[in-house]
């Protein structure tokens, strides 16, 4: 399997733009709700930040880059 090194980049600068994204988000939607529950909101978006974090690296690169002989997948 050939990496092209263009498609890796794309691929970690868009992970690097959703990790920034997500403080923001937080934010967002901890002032939706009570102040009480702000913080439980906050905790909640970290958290999946976290789980989804911890899926890429187990399935989402290799599904990516892996070479399934789909023109759609891989």
């Amino acid at each position: 399997m050939e990496l092209n090194a263009g498609d890796t980049a794309w691929v970690l600068v868009s992970c690097a733009l959703v990790l920034l994204m997500t403080p923001g988000l937080a934010f967002f939607y901890g002032g939706m709700t009570r102040a009480k529950s702000t913080l439980n909101m906050m905790m909640m978006s970290f958290a999946a930040l976290g789980i989804v974090s911890v899926l890429w690296v187990i399935y989402g690169y290799a599904f990516a880059f892996g070479d399934s002989g789909s023109a759609w997948i891989g």
